[in-house]
């Protein structure tokens, strides 16, 4: 059984600062691609930024330059800094993963964590 716990959100100002956490446990032969999504209220899940086992990215136009991804390939973990943030960024933000953990690749899902910009 291979679970992705994400911790970090929670509710920052305008301009703030935050920083997710996303850990993939459980019986895991290899992680592919990483990447966090989010999902607004009334909207669908659109991608954040990716990153795969070698270090290479892919971010979203709204947040390129603001935020940055990172994986610690030992730790089978994925990062999201996210700073100058807008009320816009304001959705619930799920980690996913690429992972190998029989054979052959499936995706995961965590099970998000809010993230609230609000003055």
């Amino acid at each position: 059984q291979v679970q992705l716990v994400e911790s970090g959100g929670g509710l920052v100002q305008p301009g703030g600062s935050l920083r997710l956490s996303c850990a993939a446990s459980g019986s895991i032969f290899s992680i592919n691609v990483m990447g966090w999504y989010r999902q607004a209220p009334g909207k669908q899940r659109e991608l954040v930024a990716v990153i795969g086992r070698g270090g290479s990215t892919n971010y979203a136009d709204s947040v390129k330059g603001r935020f940055t991804i990172s994986r610690d390939n030992a730790k089978n973990a994925v990062y999201l800094q996210m700073n100058s943030l807008k009320p816009e960024d304001t959705a619930v933000y799920y980690c996913n993963g690429a992972i190998n953990s029989g054979g052959y690749y499936s995706d995961y899902w965590g099970q998000g964590t809010q993230v609230t910009v609000s003055s």
